[in-house]
């Protein structure tokens, strides 16, 4: 019933489960206090009659109530501080490995969201709620007992002998309940994975006219998870009945035979104490049943945040990156173990304070290229290296404070013009982003619609795709870096925008390595070197006038361009 894997996500805070457990255990002494003052009192009331023997239950009721009123206030203020730690210290986790893995790991944008969120709400009631009153419905019983015993042993023992029935009518449940649950949270994220993929998707599905056939997938897939959220209830509420039975069954022997006891000769109080606590009795074994099932959808969420956890990452060192460099050698890479190497062999190298163009056609790996000189994925042999050592070994940090990334879906925040600048480089002036804005030629659109408090919408929705594209080009000027990677920033935008970007993109290489992934051959004409990249080779190199010569594939596609931009020009 206590997974130890799950305790190992909150490390140091057993402390605090303990202390809720005894918390717990001093409340119930409070209420046996009470009871037995109560008790007290009413045999008094039969036997004596006499006002002035009242005095002590009185207080013992008085100061059982003052301290359980205390008790309950810490207990909550120590569940609180208990689950503020847990869910801070969980989602420290998660971030932490998304920063590690610089993504999601084998699981998409809505399923992390939803388990890093729900998914560690309904954990945070594991650990506060479902642990806590474990240990304390195991230690009541016996605590209990001892008391009873005082009073009339056989009760204590029928009292004790019934306890054991709750937890073995959850044990029957507990293997139908996890596969519910993990069911549940498959629907679950799955449901919301379409659901995200759909929005994000949703101008596609209305040009293709699939809208209603997407809308119809979603139904079924909300439908699907109705039906495992109604098996999860039908399930807590059967498991529910049964222990209601057995406490109910349970209370009931206790008070038949704390009757038994007074045909016997034991007083009213102790023949009423035995029947007010037949149900203390079993009151945290019940509360503890209803908590297992809150615990079981807990659990389920906190094995998929394991399974997040232990998906490995790079390992990185925390060497800094110093040099302007970069080089590919002989690297094969496939994107699985039994995949096709979508490079075979590539010997690449980006010489510094140079322009190098990687050209080809779609599908030859170009992107592939780019994501192994960032760092994102590590080739399958070979290596990728950074001046003299390996890409691998350099600090995150380090690296992204000298490289910068531009690509055509390079994103630009909701916010305003200025805060995406400072986001950028956080010393960075007004004077330095005004003159990037003119290099770019936005700055007469900026002054003319805001200036640089103008807001920007929500995925730059108010901006054209090559004033989002200048832009970004713009924010990259300002933080000086020693490489700057352009994956196709020309990308459907127009051909103003395109020749101020290629303007300001050539212009950077008198002070840093410029990497140019372009299908637009021309945009690469004037570079230093240029790598034309087929079937995953670097099949062709040199510069544009060298490749031209040759007569080769270059040459082929490059001609091929030409005339068709010509005879769409005309």
């Amino acid at each position: 019933m206590i997974d130890k894997e799950l305790l190992s996500l909150i490390d140091g805070s057993g402390k605090k489960i303990f202390v809720c457990t005894l918390l717990s255990l001093l409340g119930l002494i409070a209420n046996v206090t009470i009871t037995a003052g109560i008790c007290v009192a009413v045999n008094l009331v039969v036997e004596h009659g006499d006002a002035a023997l009242y005095i002590l239950p009185a207080n013992a009721i008085i100061a059982g109530i003052i301290f359980r009123y205390l008790v309950t206030v810490s207990a909550g203020r120590n569940r609180a501080i208990l689950g503020e730690s847990v869910k801070k210290a969980l989602r420290d986790r998660v971030f932490n490995k998304l920063l590690e893995l610089e993504g999601y790991g084998d699981l998409g944008l809505a399923s992390i969201t939803q388990v890093a969120l729900e998914g560690i709400e309904q954990l945070d009631l594991y650990f506060t709620s479902y642990l806590p009153q474990f240990f304390f419905a195991i230690t009541s019983p016996v605590l209990l007992f001892i008391i009873c015993a005082f009073v009339e042993i056989r009760a204590a023992v029928i009292l004790l002998a019934c306890v054991p029935l709750i937890p073995v009518s959850i044990m029957i449940t507990a293997k139908y309940a996890k596969r519910i649950f993990a069911k549940y949270w498959t629907k679950y994220t799955t449901m919301g994975d379409g659901f995200l993929d759909g929005i994000q998707g949703l101008n596609d599905l209305k040009i293709f006219n699939t809208d209603a056939l997407r809308e119809k997938k979603g139904a079924i897939a909300a439908e699907e998870f109705r039906k495992v959220t109604m098996k999860v209830l039908v399930m807590q509420l059967a498991s529910v009945t049964i222990m209601d039975l057995v406490a109910f069954g349970g209370a009931g022997a206790g008070i038949a035979e704390g009757i038994l006891a007074g045909e016997a000769g034991a007083s009213v109080g102790a023949i009423l104490f035995l029947v007010l606590i037949s149900a203390e009795f079993f009151l945290p074994l019940r509360a503890f049943g209803s908590a297992f099932h809150v615990a079981m959808n807990g659990a389920t969420a906190g094995k998929k945040i394991l399974s997040f956890l232990r998906y490995q990452s790079i390992e990185r060192e925390t060497t800094e990156y110093k040099d302007g460099s970069l080089k590919l050698e002989n690297v094969n890479f496939a994107y699985s173990a039994k995949g096709n190497y979508i490079l075979k062999n590539a010997n690449l190298e980006f010489e510094e304070r140079s322009i190098t163009a990687i050209v080809g056609a779609s599908g030859s790996g170009k992107t592939t290229i780019a994501k192994l000189l960032r760092g994102d994925i590590v080739p399958t042999e070979g290596s990728v290296q950074a001046g003299t050592q390996e890409i691998s070994k350099i600090s995150r940090e380090s690296f992204f404070n000298s490289v910068a990334t531009i690509s055509d879906a390079t994103h630009i925040f909701s916010g305003t013009i200025h805060s995406n600048f400072l986001l950028a480089n956080p010393s960075v002036c007004e004077q330095e982003i005004w003159e990037a804005l003119r290099r770019v030629r936005l700055e007469e659109f900026v002054r003319g619609d805001g200036g640089l408090e103008k807001a920007i919408l929500e995925n730059a929705e108010n901006l054209s795709g090559g004033q989002k594209q200048r832009l970004a080009v713009a924010i990259n000027l300002t933080t000086p870096k020693h490489v700057y990677i352009f994956d196709e920033v020309t990308s459907s935008i127009d051909a103003e925008s395109e020749s101020v970007i290629m303007k300001n993109i050539y212009a950077l290489k008198r002070f840093a390595t410029v990497i140019l992934i372009t299908h637009r051959l021309k945009n690469a004409t004037d570079c230093d070197k240029i790598y034309f990249i087929e079937d995953g080779r670097a099949k062709e190199s040199g510069t544009h006038r060298q490749l031209l010569e040759r007569d080769g594939a270059y040459a082929t596609l490059f001609t091929f361009q030409d005339k068709l931009e010509g005879s769409l020009d005309e």
